[in-house]
């Protein structure tokens, strides 16, 4: 049945994130960077700073919605998870040190396209019955364009509703689970025949914390994102850069490699990734995985925040996949290939990979520290995609069935625990391909709409 499963998801996954996808993100985001003049570059600082001005800012906030730092933290909580650690080591075991350049790329690119799914989910965002605010792709899109392209908004729904098991949450807990047993093997506190009862035994755990905090609302999820999110970034950042910092001396043939195996991956890796394309491919569909620019959402958190200035809270999707790609990831990518001697290229990989590079700089201590971080990473980015995944349910089917659909959710986390890992992200890759075709449609139908905001609020065009 597996092999099945796996047979038929490769077929699906080499088609969608082949020609249509590079297509979609590629083109959609050179068309939105060049229509903007390169705002991603030009209104940097201003969405920098924009952003630590609501750090401090204590202001009341509308009743059934969150405040614009929690809308921020909460869509950073949905991406900053374990795409920035599973995914990139995945990224560069498969496609070579490379896929981090095409990364880079993506994301460049990608701070302008999420940009304006913010700005666009603010502006056609609807209030629920509960007088909380709903938006994302599915509202901009039928709100924002003719009635004949409804259908485009519950298809995306509908690949949403099925990509939140993988993307938000099998894939989540896998990693939470291997990072924890990774620690407890390190210690002799378990043997390897104890495995597979305590990641059962945690994924009972997580499911019932995940409930907890879902089942709790809107507020509790900003509250909890708002909390566990610059904990958790600011604890994996420092350790990072001790591994960078005591492997100074190979950070220039670590570039050159990424730079260099980025056109000519079997130079770098020894043959075991011979083409480019594998490499652009893995680098690209890794990176919106993590940043999720592209599939729309982190739109879908920004929708809650308690604003009337769309553009003002785009802006901040521009910091967030700064954040989440040419930070989090690329610390990633360094501490994988300056703290590992060797690299197996060719081989899925995950979350182990990363604590190797850990391990083999500060010793097996270590694996507790970025075991916590490994779990306020996932946990966050579960959290997120429950709120993206009731939202998506709401729109398909109405509000009565979000709470079924969140003690479903968190259920899923049983599973997660027990599951293959490449098999769990293969399968998410290929939901997220599904799920963005239809957003970058959307955005490019609504491009008009959206410049037009933009130059409406920087009317002096600087």
């Amino acid at each position: 049945m597996l092999e099945t499963i796996e047979k038929i998801n490769g077929v699906l996954n080499n088609f969608i994130w082949g020609v249509p996808a590079m297509v979609c993100i590629i083109g959609v985001g050179i068309f939105l960077t060049v229509k903007t003049r390169f705002i991603q570059v030009r209104k940097f600082k201003l969405a920098f700073t924009s952003i630590l001005g609501k750090i401090f800012d204590k202001s009341e906030v509308t009743e059934g919605a969150m405040s614009s730092f929690q809308a921020v933290c909460t869509a950073l909580a949905g991406t900053v998870g374990t795409g920035n650690i599973a995914g990139v080591a995945g990224a560069v075991a498969i496609g070579g040190p490379g896929a981090v350049f095409w990364m880079w790329c993506s994301a460049f690119l990608g701070m302008c396209t999420k940009f304006a799914e913010v700005s666009l989910a603010v502006r056609f965002r609807e209030k629920n019955k509960n007088g909380e605010y709903v938006g994302g792709p599915m509202y901009y899109i039928k709100n924002g364009l003719d009635k004949k392209w409804l259908w485009l908004a519950f298809a995306y729904a509908l690949f949403g509703v099925l990509t939140v098991f993988g993307t938000g949450n099998a894939t989540q807990v896998n990693t939470i689970v291997t990072s924890i047993n990774s620690a407890l093997l390190n210690f002799g506190i378990i043997s390897q025949s104890n495995v597979s009862q305590i990641s059962l035994i945690l994924g009972i755990v997580i499911a019932a914390l995940v409930a907890m905090v879902l089942l709790g609302g809107i507020k509790r999820i900003g509250q909890v994102a708002e909390k566990l999110v610059p904990f958790m970034a600011l604890l994996y950042i420092l350790l990072g850069l001790g591994v960078v910092c005591i492997n100074f001396h190979k950070i220039p043939m670590v570039f050159r490699s990424i730079f260099y195996g980025a056109f000519s991956p079997s130079a770098v890796t020894g043959g075991a990734v011979g083409s480019m394309i594998i490499s652009l491919r893995k680098g690209v569909s890794r990176g919106i995985f993590s940043n999720e620019a592209g599939l729309g959402t982190g739109s879908i958190a920004h929708a809650c925040a308690d604003t009337d200035e769309p553009v003002k809270q785009g802006l901040f999707g521009i910091f967030e996949v700064f954040v989440d790609t040419i930070v989090i990831c690329t610390l990633t990518a360094l501490v994988i290939l300056c703290g590992n001697e060797a690299v197996s290229y060719g081989v899925a990989a995950g979350a182990e990979l990363t604590i190797s590079g850990f391990v083999s700089v500060y010793g097996n201590w270590v694996s507790i520290f970025t075991a916590v971080s490994l779990c306020c990473f996932a946990f966050s980015t579960i959290i997120g995609w429950g709120l993206y995944g009731s939202r998506f349910v709401e729109f398909l089917v109405g509000e009565k069935w979000v709470r079924p659909f969140l003690v479903i959710y968190s259920f899923v986390a049983v599973i997660g625990a027990t599951l293959n890992l490449g098999l769990l992200w293969d399968i998410a890759e290929t939901f997220n391909g599904f799920m963005m075709i239809p957003n970058l449609i959307a955005l490019f139908l609504l491009s008009k709409v959206f410049i037009k905001l933009v130059k409406d609020y920087f009317p002096s065009g600087k």
